[in-house]
C-alpha cells in the first residue's frame, strides 16, 4: 500500500465528515424508524464482509462517520487503501467490526454500505488503471472527470485518490476548462482564453477542449496552458499531440472521450501526459459489501 493511499484519510475535514454522514442519515430515515422497535437498543457486534475479491478499500472515513453518529465504533481489519485479499473467488473476507446499540446499528448500515461499496469499486478501478500504466512505463497521470453522481462528488473524487489516479478538477471553480459550447458562445477559441484569462488571473489554469490540431493549435498560441484532444482516435493523438509539443514544449496534453479500459493504453505516448476516463465514476461496477449482525451465543 503507497504512502499516499494510507494518508488520503487525512485530505477530508472532520466537519465534512460529519455533515455528511448526518445528511446521508436523514435522507434515509426522515422520521420514524418504526423497524427499530423490533430490534430495541441492546448491543450487538456486526461483521463487515467483503464479497469481491481484489477489492481496493475506499470509504472508510465516510462508513466510520456514519456509524459514530449513531453511537457506533468500528474496528477496521483491513486499512485504507488496502487490497482485501480472499481465500478463493466465491469466499469472503472480514473487512471490520461494527459495535454498539442494535436499532442504531441498522440505522447506519445502508448509508454506510452505500458510500463504502462505491467508493472501494472506483478505487479498484482507478487502481487497475494505474497499474496499466506505471506497467507500460507510461509518464503521464490517469485522471477522472466530473461525470460524477450529484452530490456524491467528493465520495468519488476522494475514490480516486485512493486508487491511485488523478482527481482532475474538483468543480468548475477549480480549474478553467473552456469546452466546445464555450467556444460557439463567445466567439473563437482566442477570445474565450483571452477572456479567461483576465479574470483568472495567475493562479488557475485554462484548459481548451480541442476538436483538431488546428483548434490546438490556436488554444496554445492564445495562452491555454492545456489542449484537451477530445474524441481523438489513438493514433490521431499520438501525431496530434507530438505535433503541438513540438511547437509548444511547455503545453500540456490532454486525451480524452472514447477512452475505456479495454483502449487505455493505446493512448499512452511520451507527447500525452494526461488521459482522463469518464468510466471511471459512470458505470463503475461497485465492491460487494455486507453487514451481518451475529446471533447472541445462550450459554446453558
Amino acid at each position: 500500500m503507497s504512502g499516499l493511499k494510507a494518508q488520503a484519510v487525512h485530505s477530508i475535514p472532520p466537519y465534512t465528515l460529519t455533515r455528511l454522514a448526518r445528511e446521508w442519515l436523514a435522507e434515509d430515515t426522515p422520521n420514524f424508524d418504526l423497524a427499530g422497535v423490533c430490534v430495541g437498543s441492546e448491543d450487538v457486534e456486526a461483521k463487515l464482509l467483503c464479497k469481491t475479491p481484489h477489492t481496493v478499500l475506499a470509504g472508510s472515513p465516510f462508513f466510520t462517520a456514519v456509524f459514530t453518529e449513531v453511537g457506533c465504533t468500528v474496528d477496521w481489519i483491513y486499512q485504507e487503501g488496502a487490497v482485501i485479499t480472499s481465500p478463493g473467488p466465491d469466499a469472503v473476507t472480514l473487512t471490520g467490526v461494527v459495535r454498539g446499540p442494535a436499532r442504531c446499528l441498522l440505522l447506519g448500515e445502508r448509508p454506510a454500505l452505500n458510500c463504502l461499496s462505491r467508493a472501494s469499486g472506483i478505487a479498484t478501478r482507478c487502481s487497475q488503471l494505474n497499474l496499466m500504466a506505471t506497467s507500460a512505463g507510461w509518464h503521464g497521470e490517469v485522471a477522472g472527470t466530473r461525470k460524477t453522481t450529484p452530490g456524491f462528488r467528493l465520495v468519488e473524487k476522494y475514490a480516486m485518490l485512493v486508487g491511485g489516479t488523478s482527481m482532475h478538477r474538483q468543480d468548475l471553480s477549480g480549474m478553467v476548462m473552456l469546452k466546445d459550447n464555450h467556444i460557439w458562445a463567445s466567439g473563437s477559441i482566442t477570445e474565450a482564453v483571452t477572456v479567461a484569462r483576465s479574470v483568472c488571473g495567475f493562479s488557475s489554469k485554462i484548459e481548451v477542449e480541442c476538436r483538431s490540431t488546428v483548434e490546438g493549435r490556436e488554444a496554445a498560441a492564445a495562452g491555454a496552458d492545456i489542449v484537451m484532444l477530445d474524441n481523438f482516435q489513438p493514433q490521431e493523438v499520438h501525431v496530434a499531440a507530438r505535433e503541438l509539443k513540438n511547437e509548444f514544449p511547455a503545453l500540456q496534453i490532454e486525451a480524452s472521450g472514447g477512452v475505456t479500459p479495454e483502449n487505455l493504453a493505446l493512448y499512452f505516448s511520451p507527447h500525452v501526459d494526461i488521459i482522463s476516463l469518464g468510466c471511471i465514476t459512470q458505470g463503475c461496477p461497485v465492491a460487494d459489501f455486507s453487514l451481518k449482525v451475529q446471533k447472541p451465543v445462550f450459554s446453558g
